[in-house]
């Protein structure tokens, strides 16, 4: 069974830093790209950041380019989401996914449970 898994989150002052992991089971994910997207109440699902395959390219979501960076470990089958000067509206649930193309909702095969990063002011 394909398992995506999430930790790393929790609640963190405004300024401040987490980093999130994405442990992949079941199946290898070495070909395909990964991502992170999150969803505030009463928003729809948000792009987040994305790497491919090999671990050299990556794109960013607007609201966290230069903040955020999104690393592999394909040896290890994880991912990272290293986020930096974290502000309230990254106040989010973060959800994990995997497939051909991250970068679109489309492209998403696999998803995670999503774990919660809160950011107080």
């Amino acid at each position: 069974q394909v398992q995506l898994r999430e930790s790393g989150g929790g609640l963190v002052q405004a300024g401040g830093s987490l980093r999130l992991s994405c442990a992949a089971f079941g199946h290898t994910f070495s070909s395909y790209g990964m991502g992170w997207y999150r969803q505030a109440p009463g928003q729809e699902r948000e792009f987040v950041a994305s790497v491919d395959w090999s671990g050299g390219r990556s794109e960013y979501g607007d609201s966290v380019r230069g903040r955020f960076t999104i690393f592999r470990d394909s040896g290890k089958n994880t991912m990272y989401l290293q986020m930096n000067s974290l502000q309230t509206e990254d106040t989010a649930v973060y959800y994990c996914a995997a497939g051909p193309d991250p970068v679109i909702v489309e492209g998403i095969r696999w998803w995670g449970q999503g774990t919660q990063v809160t950011v107080s002011s």
